[in-house]
């Protein structure tokens, strides 16, 4: 590993980022794999010694052909041949099985290690990145990781040995006419260093244009209903084939470039060859061939020097085209996660489940603060309830509970510990989550409701269907429970997928319960029946429900009124209904004038 670092530390000279990149590659993924890519090695080192075998031989055969008369040279020179092609034929199985075997596993390691990655980042890192985005550096990334070892192994390991052998084929039989071949390399070699940055900034180009493909796809499929009622298909469809024909476009660009060192080879080969059968023929140098045989395996082992020096004058160009996809990877390897569990966290301690939030301040990213020193508290087993304008920081406070964010100042505390210093497992734990936009994974009935606890059993997963007045649609449906739901539960209405999470909510048993508009875009027998479901949970648990259908929260214990991130006035309904604050007047917008009798 070390010589083959030192060759591209070399190959790399003027650019220490990549030498860095190279770097991980090998310590960290070629590393893990040094069993089959030391079988591969060894199998290119015997590809490398046969074919340069397979070229000094030729002077035997040439010898063969015409010593008619020895007939054991004859068959000792066949059995060497067939010899010489049977290992190298086991040794390309072997180099191709083990070279296969180590990149699916690296790909493997790489998507999981990703994966794993992307479900360490907070909330903010997937709110700043675009799904396409993502998914091009998962899927791309870890396959260019692959490419590159096996490129670098294939070139140093095999291309370069095996021109080595070659080489010295040729030295060993025409030292003097082997200096026409070495004029070749330098050559080819300064005119594929121009190709590279060019190569470079259009791989970046193509990625972006890869990735709104992804994008187009995936909006399109989400927002079909919307495409099609305003008659989008035409924008979309423009949309794709610019993103289309940019990529082709950029592709042509890179063949195009990555195809001019062949014919460079090519052309420079081919007056080499011509100039070694001219110097040849005139015995202008003394000691050059005398033999037919000589001359031939000289030959011979320049055109086979073709194929592997033509990969390696290539290589630059196909690592640069690889290696932009690689520093995708390593971007979101590397990419700093927000939140991070405490090192002496502790798992929070039995409690009556009282959340307090306390001179809490909180803003997204350089924005100005959402929240500005709230100090509020949501006692247990009571609701309470959050209504105010949109925008005023509602759903933030709920995200903060969850510990999906981290304040910037201030703290909050489950049963007066701090949720900074617990456990994430013992966090989550103790929280419940229902959501105006409820999700359902593409899988069954039975498994979205029970993936809030996989150990429950399927009796318990129906007695918690049955409290979330689900379980009739449940058995109506054609498989029942088990059924499949489709992409976020598509085969359900609004109704049957609110149901589903709440039934999800009730089998995890927590003691805190959010709310954030869990029933504002359901139709009225809907909502009835998940406020039915609703109520059955909130009794036993501490509930903060964000509401803006203030008819949602008249049963609340207590009321804040959130206006531009601080509290502007809070209490019990019917205070809040007898003053003329905040309350009052959101009131009144929504049931003109009825809040005198509501507060009687």
């Amino acid at each position: 590993m070390k010589s083959i670092r030192r060759a591209l530390a070399a190959l790399f000279s003027a650019d220490e980022k990549r030498q860095e990149m190279l770097r991980r590659l090998l310590t960290e993924q070629a590393a893990s794999q040094r069993k089959w890519y030391a079988i591969a090695i060894v199998a290119m080192i015997v590809v490398a010694a046969t074919t340069a075998m397979t070229a000094l031989l030729m002077e035997y055969i040439v010898y063969a052909l015409t010593a008619y008369d020895n007939r054991s040279m004859v068959f000792l020179v066949a059995g060497a041949v067939a010899a010489t092609f049977t290992v190298k034929g086991i040794a390309n199985y072997a180099q191709t099985v083990a070279l296969s075997r180590a990149g699916n596993r690296i790909i493997a390691d790489q998507q999981e290690d990703l994966y794993g990655k992307l479900l360490k980042n907070g909330v903010s890192f997937f709110n700043s990145q675009e799904s396409s985005n993502i998914l091009m550096r998962l899927t791309s990334g870890a396959s260019a990781a692959q490419k590159v070892i096996e490129l670098i192994v294939a070139s140093i390991s095999r291309d370069a040995l095996m021109l080595i052998g070659l080489l010295g084929v040729m030295v060993y039989q025409a030292p003097f006419l082997s200096v026409f071949a070495l004029v070749v390399g330098p050559i080819a070699i300064l005119g594929v260093r121009g190709l590279v940055r060019q190569i470079r900034d259009i791989m970046r180009s193509e990625q972006a244009s890869t990735a709104e493909i992804m994008k187009v796809v995936q909006e399109t499929s989400k927002g079909i209903q919307v495409v099609k009622v305003f008659s989008l298909e035409g924008e979309m469809q423009g949309r794709m084939g610019a993103a289309v024909r940019n990529v082709e476009h950029r592709r042509n660009a890179i063949a195009r470039i990555g195809a001019v060192t062949s014919p460079l080879m090519e052309t420079l080969a081919g007056f080499a060859i011509a100039g070694i059968v001219a110097v040849s023929a005139l015995s202008l140098f003394g000691g050059e061939p005398t033999t037919a045989g000589e001359l031939m395996s000289f030959i011979t082992a320049f055109m086979m020097a073709y194929e592997p020096a033509k990969r390696l004058s290539k290589v630059r160009v196909t690592l640069e085209a690889a290696m932009v996809r690689v520093r995708m990877m390593f971007e979101l390897l590397d990419y700093d996660e927000p939140l991070i569990e405490a090192p002496d966290a502790t798992v929070l301690q039995p409690g009556p489940g009282t959340v307090r939030m306390r001179g809490v301040s909180f803003g997204y990213g350089d924005r100005p603060d959402v929240l500005k020193r709230l100090d509020m508290e949501f006692p247990a087993r009571k609701t309470t309830a959050l209504v105010g304008p949109s925008g005023g920081g509602k759903s933030t406070i709920l995200n903060l509970i969850m510990r999906l964010y981290d304040p910037k100042d201030g703290k909050i505390t489950i049963d007066g510990q701090d949720i900074r210093a617990a456990t994430f497992a013992s966090l989550r734990e103790r929280i419940s989550f229902v959501g105006q936009d409820t999700f359902l994974f593409s899988r069954t009935v039975r498994e979205n409701i029970r993936f809030s606890r996989p150990d429950a059993t399927d009796a318990e997963v129906e007695a918690a269907a049955r409290e979330a007045n689900a379980h009739d649609f449940i058995s109506a449906l054609d498989k029942g429970y088990d059924t499949e739901v489709g992409e976020n539960g598509i085969f359900l209405s609004g109704g049957q997928r609110q149901r589903l999470a709440i039934a999800r909510a009730i089998l995890r048993g927590s003691q805190i319960l959010l709310l954030d508009e869990a029933t504002s875009a359901l139709d009225a027998t809907s909502e009835g029946l998940v406020k039915e479901a609703l109520a059955r949970l909130t009794g036993r648990t501490t509930t903060i429900v964000i509401a803006h259908r203030l008819s949602t929260i008249l049963e609340a214990d207590h009321v804040y009124v959130i206006e531009d991130g601080e509290v502007a006035e809070s209490g019990a309904v019917q205070d809040l209904l007898r003053n003329q604050g905040p309350f009052r007047s959101l009131f009144d917008q929504q049931f003109e004038g009825l809040s005198h009798a509501a507060a009687e």
